[in-house]
């Protein structure tokens, strides 16, 4: 390629600081084909990406090759650490992993036994991606990732059973089939701090705009995971609150009444319409590389900020950044 043509790795083709840049970019990484890449394929991208950026790649290397690498390698590696991610935990996988899930809390909702069942299933799956797609600034003991999937699946059950229990008597069908979204709300709002509570307890890296590391914040790390779990609750929504409205109508009518198994395939398949666009809104609400005023480190990182003071003086950054994770 001629040197002028030559592509910044370092920035998506995209302008992430803007909405509609983020909801394209997202749309890029988390599209669900992705999740069916070999592990061959990934790594032949990573290692084109390395030979682009030391100006070493094949001769015949065309732009289109390097951005479908790009797209590749962030859809399935780590923004922090560069390690291939676990394919059941990634972005790309979450429209095929959760349409199943969620198609299968809003169909079996009727007994205790499947509401256990699919609760337990969905908070694993989502105690993986979580974990998967934390920020990994620090360790995570497997005790503490122990209590956070424990406490979570709990969450879950309470807060669905619970209410199951309570509209069994008092609701009518309807507002049955939305106690699911009810617990997958309450369990995401303890799952993910939970399961990255390192970072509530360490606090995360925070960098200049030169990438340099310079501080550790407990108060970013709040920040992004509150801003992670508001838009994981906005990605399952649609999908749990208007599909059993419109199913509620749908299996009134005689096809529905007449094909056994049709409503369950009709909530899978609908389910994975809406999360294939809410995904990428979800993901793009929020940006990723999150920014805190550095004076916001008085409120939980004091001592970070005095130490910033002390080594930067005059020359420390008004603003600072981190991955918030996704």
């Amino acid at each position: 390629m001629a040197e002028e043509a030559r592509i910044n790795l370092n920035k998506p083709p995209f302008d992430l600081s803007r909405f509609w840049g983020r909801l394209r970019y997202f749309a890029w990484i988390t599209d669900p084909r992705l999740s069916f890449v070999s592990q061959k394929k990934l790594l032949e991208s990573k290692q084109l990406l390395q030979s682009y950026r030391e100006k070493s790649e094949p001769a015949g290397t065309r732009e289109q090759d390097v951005r479908r690498a790009q797209q590749l390698y962030l859809s399935a590696f780590h923004p922090d650490t560069g390690q291939m991610q676990n394919v059941f935990g990634r972005m790309s996988f979450y429209v095929p992993g959760g349409m199943i899930l969620i198609g299968a809390m809003i169909t079996f909702y009727r007994t205790n036994a499947a509401v256990i069942f699919w609760q337990w299933t969905n908070q694993s799956f989502n105690a993986l991606v979580n974990y998967t797609n934390s920020g990994a600034t620090s360790d995570v003991s497997t005790k503490r990732l122990l209590t956070a999937y424990v406490s979570a699946t709990s969450c879950a059950l309470i807060v669905a059973l619970g209410l199951k229990r309570y509209l069994a008597t008092r609701g009518g069908p309807l507002m049955q089939r939305l106690v699911p979204f009810a617990a997958v709300a309450a369990a995401n709002a303890v799952n993910i701090p939970l399961m990255r509570q390192s970072e509530l307890i360490d606090g995360v890296v925070l960098s200049d705009k030169n990438d340099e590391p310079v501080a550790q914040s407990k108060y970013a790390a709040v920040k992004g995971i509150s801003q992670v779990t508001t838009a994981r609750i906005l990605m399952a929504a649609p999908s749990m609150t208007l599909l059993p409205v419109l199913m509620e109508r749908l299996e009134t009518t005689g096809l529905f009444r007449r094909t056994r198994g049709l409503s369950a395939v009709t909530q899978v398949l609908l389910s994975g319409l809406t999360l294939l666009v809410m995904v990428p809104v979800g993901c793009a609400i929020f940006p990723q590389q999150c920014s805190i005023k550095t004076e916001k480190l008085k409120l939980m990182d004091s001592s970070q900020l005095e130490k910033l003071r002390q080594t930067k003086g005059d020359n420390m950054p008004d603003t600072l950044y981190f991955n918030k994770g996704l």
